[in-house]
Protein backbone atom coordinates (compact mmCIF):
# COMPACT_ATOMS: atom_id res chain seq x y z
CA UNK A 1 0.00 0.00 0.00
CA UNK A 2 1.05 3.44 -0.84
CA UNK A 3 2.03 5.43 1.99
CA UNK A 4 0.45 8.48 2.64
CA UNK A 5 1.93 10.72 5.07
CA UNK A 6 -1.06 12.72 6.67
CA UNK A 7 0.73 14.97 8.30
CA UNK A 8 2.42 16.56 5.45
CA UNK A 9 -0.96 16.37 3.89
CA UNK A 10 -2.37 18.99 6.71
CA UNK A 11 0.90 21.20 6.55
CA UNK A 12 1.56 20.10 10.38
CA UNK A 13 4.33 18.37 12.46
CA UNK A 14 4.10 14.62 13.75
CA UNK A 15 3.63 16.34 17.71
CA UNK A 16 0.96 18.49 16.53
CA UNK A 17 -1.68 19.28 19.24
CA UNK A 18 -5.18 18.50 18.11
CA UNK A 19 -6.30 22.04 18.08
CA UNK A 20 -3.17 22.81 15.36
CA UNK A 21 -5.13 19.58 13.45
CA UNK A 22 -8.47 21.29 13.58
CA UNK A 23 -6.84 24.68 12.78
CA UNK A 24 -4.99 23.16 9.50
CA UNK A 25 -8.09 21.00 8.13
CA UNK A 26 -10.62 24.23 8.48
CA UNK A 27 -8.16 26.70 7.03
CA UNK A 28 -7.00 23.64 4.02
CA UNK A 29 -11.01 22.78 3.52
CA UNK A 30 -12.21 26.13 3.04
CA UNK A 31 -9.44 26.43 0.49
CA UNK A 32 -10.12 23.33 -1.79
CA UNK A 33 -13.76 22.64 -1.07
CA UNK A 34 -15.51 21.89 -4.35
CA UNK A 35 -17.88 24.74 -3.84
CA UNK A 36 -15.25 27.62 -3.75
CA UNK A 37 -13.63 25.42 -7.10
CA UNK A 38 -16.61 24.23 -9.17
CA UNK A 39 -15.05 21.91 -12.16
CA UNK A 40 -11.85 21.51 -10.79
CA UNK A 41 -10.59 17.93 -10.27
CA UNK A 42 -7.41 18.47 -8.92
CA UNK A 43 -8.61 20.51 -6.21
CA UNK A 44 -11.49 17.99 -5.24
CA UNK A 45 -8.84 14.79 -4.62
CA UNK A 46 -6.62 17.09 -2.76
CA UNK A 47 -10.14 17.92 -0.28
CA UNK A 48 -10.47 14.10 -0.50
CA UNK A 49 -6.83 13.65 0.66
CA UNK A 50 -7.14 16.47 3.30
CA UNK A 51 -10.41 14.93 4.87
CA UNK A 52 -8.60 11.25 5.15
CA UNK A 53 -5.88 13.38 6.92
CA UNK A 54 -8.27 14.79 9.16
CA UNK A 55 -10.52 11.57 9.89
CA UNK A 56 -7.40 9.79 11.10
CA UNK A 57 -5.60 12.55 12.89
CA UNK A 58 -8.64 14.16 15.06
CA UNK A 59 -8.97 10.74 16.23
CA UNK A 60 -7.07 9.61 19.01
CA UNK A 61 -7.34 5.84 18.64
CA UNK A 62 -6.67 6.08 14.46
CA UNK A 63 -3.46 8.53 15.13
CA UNK A 64 -1.71 6.03 17.55
CA UNK A 65 -2.19 3.09 15.41
CA UNK A 66 -1.01 5.30 11.74
CA UNK A 67 1.76 6.60 14.05
CA UNK A 68 2.53 2.72 14.81
CA UNK A 69 2.12 1.22 11.67
CA UNK A 70 1.67 4.22 8.75
CA UNK A 71 -0.94 3.30 6.41
CA UNK A 72 -1.58 -0.27 7.18
CA UNK A 73 -3.31 1.39 10.66
CA UNK A 74 -6.54 0.39 9.53
CA UNK A 75 -5.51 -3.73 9.38
CA UNK A 76 -3.98 -3.60 12.75
CA UNK A 77 -7.32 -4.05 14.75
CA UNK A 78 -8.42 -6.84 12.84
CA UNK A 79 -5.17 -8.22 13.51
CA UNK A 80 -5.44 -7.40 17.42
CA UNK A 81 -9.04 -9.00 17.82
CA UNK A 82 -7.95 -11.99 15.89
CA UNK A 83 -5.37 -12.74 18.88
CA UNK A 84 -7.68 -12.02 21.46
CA UNK A 85 -10.49 -14.40 20.13
CA UNK A 86 -8.28 -16.91 19.26
CA UNK A 87 -6.42 -17.05 22.87
CA UNK A 88 -3.19 -16.88 21.43
CA UNK A 89 -0.11 -15.43 23.76
CA UNK A 90 1.26 -12.41 22.59
CA UNK A 91 4.86 -12.76 24.58
CA UNK A 92 6.03 -15.29 21.96
CA UNK A 93 5.11 -17.67 18.79
CA UNK A 94 6.63 -20.99 20.45
CA UNK A 95 2.76 -21.59 21.98
CA UNK A 96 1.01 -20.66 18.83
CA UNK A 97 2.97 -23.21 17.13
CA UNK A 98 3.18 -25.91 19.57
CA UNK A 99 0.61 -29.01 19.44
CA UNK A 100 -0.26 -28.92 16.00
CA UNK A 101 0.12 -25.37 15.32
CA UNK A 102 -3.43 -25.26 16.85
CA UNK A 103 -2.64 -21.67 18.31
CA UNK A 104 -1.66 -20.66 14.84
CA UNK A 105 -4.53 -22.19 12.88
CA UNK A 106 -7.31 -20.34 15.85
CA UNK A 107 -5.56 -17.09 15.03
CA UNK A 108 -6.15 -17.32 11.51
CA UNK A 109 -9.45 -18.76 11.89
CA UNK A 110 -10.64 -15.49 13.88
CA UNK A 111 -9.20 -13.64 11.44
CA UNK A 112 -10.54 -14.81 8.28
CA UNK A 113 -13.44 -16.54 9.36
CA UNK A 114 -11.74 -20.63 8.48
CA UNK A 115 -11.95 -19.71 5.30
CA UNK A 116 -8.58 -17.87 4.19
CA UNK A 117 -11.27 -14.66 3.56
CA UNK A 118 -11.18 -11.88 6.06
CA UNK A 119 -14.99 -11.18 7.67
CA UNK A 120 -17.70 -9.05 5.93
CA UNK A 121 -17.23 -5.75 8.28
CA UNK A 122 -19.11 -4.99 11.20
CA UNK A 123 -22.83 -3.28 9.62
CA UNK A 124 -22.87 -0.06 9.70
CA UNK A 125 -26.16 0.79 10.65
CA UNK A 126 -27.45 3.84 12.29
CA UNK A 127 -30.43 4.76 14.24
CA UNK A 128 -32.59 7.94 14.02
CA UNK A 129 -35.58 8.92 15.64
CA UNK A 130 -38.84 9.36 13.77
CA UNK A 131 -42.09 11.45 14.77
CA UNK A 132 -45.06 9.79 14.01
CA UNK A 133 -48.71 11.80 14.47
CA UNK A 134 -51.80 9.87 15.25
CA UNK A 135 -53.73 10.01 11.79
CA UNK A 136 -50.40 8.18 10.86
CA UNK A 137 -50.81 5.43 13.63
CA UNK A 138 -54.64 5.32 12.53
CA UNK A 139 -54.14 5.10 8.69
CA UNK A 140 -50.46 4.16 8.23
CA UNK A 141 -48.99 6.25 5.10
CA UNK A 142 -45.41 7.42 3.35
CA UNK A 143 -42.99 9.90 4.44
CA UNK A 144 -40.47 11.85 2.48
CA UNK A 145 -37.48 12.35 4.75
CA UNK A 146 -34.39 14.21 4.21
CA UNK A 147 -31.40 13.21 5.84
CA UNK A 148 -27.68 14.55 5.97
CA UNK A 149 -25.32 11.46 5.15
CA UNK A 150 -22.05 10.91 4.83
CA UNK A 151 -21.22 10.23 1.17
CA UNK A 152 -17.86 7.62 0.20
CA UNK A 153 -15.88 10.56 -0.24
CA UNK A 154 -16.29 11.62 2.94
CA UNK A 155 -18.54 14.58 2.70
CA UNK A 156 -22.25 14.93 4.25
CA UNK A 157 -25.02 15.03 1.98
CA UNK A 158 -28.48 15.89 1.90
CA UNK A 159 -30.61 12.12 1.00
CA UNK A 160 -34.15 11.58 0.52
CA UNK A 161 -35.58 8.71 1.53
CA UNK A 162 -38.65 7.45 0.88
CA UNK A 163 -40.49 6.05 4.73
CA UNK A 164 -43.21 3.84 4.86
CA UNK A 165 -44.98 4.10 8.45
CA UNK A 166 -47.25 0.97 9.15
CA UNK A 167 -50.87 1.24 10.02
CA UNK A 168 -50.89 0.60 13.99
CA UNK A 169 -46.71 1.20 14.42
CA UNK A 170 -46.19 1.12 17.99
CA UNK A 171 -44.01 3.76 20.11
CA UNK A 172 -41.15 2.78 20.27
CA UNK A 173 -40.59 0.24 17.57
CA UNK A 174 -38.21 0.29 15.42
CA UNK A 175 -38.46 1.17 11.30
CA UNK A 176 -35.42 -0.62 9.03
CA UNK A 177 -34.99 1.37 5.65
CA UNK A 178 -32.39 -1.40 4.28
CA UNK A 179 -29.05 0.47 2.52
CA UNK A 180 -29.63 3.96 4.23
CA UNK A 181 -26.89 3.82 6.85
CA UNK A 182 -23.74 4.88 7.08
CA UNK A 183 -20.73 3.93 4.44
CA UNK A 184 -18.52 0.81 5.51
CA UNK A 185 -14.95 1.14 4.15
CA UNK A 186 -15.69 -1.47 0.62
CA UNK A 187 -18.06 1.83 -0.27
CA UNK A 188 -21.49 -0.29 0.68
CA UNK A 189 -23.85 1.21 2.67
CA UNK A 190 -25.56 -0.44 6.10
CA UNK A 191 -29.36 0.31 7.22
CA UNK A 192 -31.05 2.69 8.59
CA UNK A 193 -33.57 2.30 11.82
CA UNK A 194 -36.06 4.87 12.71
CA UNK A 195 -37.44 4.43 16.48
CA UNK A 196 -40.87 5.75 16.04
CA UNK A 197 -42.12 7.74 18.93
CA UNK A 198 -45.57 8.37 18.60
CA UNK A 199 -46.27 12.65 19.06
CA UNK A 200 -48.40 14.90 21.24
CA UNK A 201 -51.66 15.54 19.91
CA UNK A 202 -53.24 18.62 21.46
CA UNK A 203 -56.82 16.95 21.31
CA UNK A 204 -56.20 13.69 22.48
CA UNK A 205 -54.42 11.60 24.87
CA UNK A 206 -52.94 8.37 24.43
CA UNK A 207 -54.19 5.43 26.39
CA UNK A 208 -52.42 2.14 25.02
CA UNK A 209 -54.64 1.34 22.24
CA UNK A 210 -57.27 4.15 23.42
CA UNK A 211 -57.73 7.34 23.09
CA UNK A 212 -59.24 10.27 25.38
CA UNK A 213 -60.70 13.50 24.15
CA UNK A 214 -62.95 16.37 26.06
CA UNK A 215 -66.19 17.48 24.91
CA UNK A 216 -67.49 20.95 26.58
CA UNK A 217 -71.51 21.12 27.16
CA UNK A 218 -73.96 23.31 29.15
CA UNK A 219 -75.50 22.67 32.05
CA UNK A 220 -79.17 22.62 30.92
CA UNK A 221 -77.77 20.00 28.10
CA UNK A 222 -76.45 18.13 31.01
CA UNK A 223 -79.56 17.87 33.15
CA UNK A 224 -81.65 17.28 29.76
CA UNK A 225 -79.17 15.13 27.47
CA UNK A 226 -78.25 16.35 24.19
CA UNK A 227 -76.39 15.30 20.77
CA UNK A 228 -72.71 16.68 20.37
CA UNK A 229 -70.01 16.03 17.63
CA UNK A 230 -66.86 14.67 18.88
CA UNK A 231 -63.39 14.77 16.38
CA UNK A 232 -61.12 11.96 15.73
CA UNK A 233 -57.53 11.99 14.82
CA UNK A 234 -58.54 11.53 11.02
CA UNK A 235 -59.94 15.03 10.76
CA UNK A 236 -64.12 13.31 10.83
CA UNK A 237 -66.47 13.78 14.08
CA UNK A 238 -68.90 11.42 15.05
CA UNK A 239 -71.98 12.19 16.70
CA UNK A 240 -72.68 11.17 20.49
CA UNK A 241 -75.94 11.25 22.43
CA UNK A 242 -74.97 12.86 25.72
CA UNK A 243 -77.89 10.72 28.20
CA UNK A 244 -79.96 13.35 30.76
CA UNK A 245 -78.23 14.24 34.26
CA UNK A 246 -74.73 13.40 32.54
CA UNK A 247 -72.67 14.48 35.40
CA UNK A 248 -69.03 16.24 35.44
CA UNK A 249 -66.12 14.90 34.49
CA UNK A 250 -68.38 11.19 33.45
CA UNK A 251 -66.38 9.19 29.95
CA UNK A 252 -68.09 7.91 27.15
CA UNK A 253 -66.91 5.01 25.59
CA UNK A 254 -66.81 4.54 21.76
CA UNK A 255 -65.45 1.34 21.01
CA UNK A 256 -63.25 0.28 18.25
CA UNK A 257 -62.86 4.44 17.40
CA UNK A 258 -59.30 4.27 18.89
CA UNK A 259 -55.65 3.24 17.29
CA UNK A 260 -54.95 0.27 15.98
CA UNK A 261 -54.38 -3.07 18.25
CA UNK A 262 -51.03 -5.07 17.95
CA UNK A 263 -51.23 -6.98 14.49
CA UNK A 264 -53.55 -4.44 12.59
CA UNK A 265 -56.90 -6.02 12.96
CA UNK A 266 -59.31 -4.56 16.55
CA UNK A 267 -59.05 -0.89 17.17
CA UNK A 268 -59.13 0.34 20.57
CA UNK A 269 -62.02 2.64 21.94
CA UNK A 270 -62.01 6.31 22.37
CA UNK A 271 -62.86 7.75 26.05
CA UNK A 272 -64.67 11.09 25.67
CA UNK A 273 -64.88 12.87 29.18
CA UNK A 274 -67.85 15.19 29.44
CA UNK A 275 -67.10 18.77 30.86
CA UNK A 276 -70.18 20.50 32.07
CA UNK A 277 -70.08 24.84 31.38
CA UNK A 278 -71.78 26.53 34.65
CA UNK A 279 -73.56 29.42 33.31
CA UNK A 280 -72.73 32.79 33.98
CA UNK A 281 -73.59 36.46 33.89
CA UNK A 282 -77.21 35.26 34.27
CA UNK A 283 -80.37 37.55 33.67
CA UNK A 284 -82.16 38.59 37.04
CA UNK A 285 -85.04 35.86 34.88
CA UNK A 286 -82.38 33.08 35.38
CA UNK A 287 -81.25 33.56 38.21
CA UNK A 288 -85.05 33.73 39.55
CA UNK A 289 -85.50 30.28 37.97
CA UNK A 290 -82.36 28.47 39.41
CA UNK A 291 -83.44 30.28 42.94
CA UNK A 292 -87.01 28.31 42.29
CA UNK A 293 -84.75 25.20 41.26
CA UNK A 294 -83.07 25.25 44.40
CA UNK A 295 -86.18 25.61 46.78
CA UNK A 296 -88.08 22.63 44.65
CA UNK A 297 -84.78 20.57 45.12
CA UNK A 298 -84.40 21.33 49.32
CA UNK A 299 -80.83 23.00 48.38
CA UNK A 300 -80.29 25.91 49.98
CA UNK A 301 -77.60 28.41 48.51
CA UNK A 302 -75.26 30.33 50.74
CA UNK A 303 -76.86 33.87 51.11
CA UNK A 304 -73.75 35.59 50.80
CA UNK A 305 -73.48 34.37 47.44
CA UNK A 306 -76.62 35.31 46.23
CA UNK A 307 -76.78 39.03 45.22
Amino acid sequence: MEYKDYYQTLGVPRDASPDDIKSAYRRLARRYHPDVNPDDASAEARFKEINEAHEVLSDPTKRQQYDRFGSNWRRTGSFDEAFRQSGARMDGFGDMFGGGASGFSDFFDALFGGRGRPQRPQQANVEETLQVSLPEVLNGGRRALTMRVPSPDGRVRQRRIDVTIPRGVRDGQRLRVAGEGAVRADGSRGDLFLRVRIGDDPGFKRKGDDLETEVSIGLTEAVLGTSVQVPTPSGSSLSVRVPPETQNGRRLRLRGQGLPRRGGGERGDMLVRIHVRLPRNLSARERELFQELAAIRGEVPTPSAVS
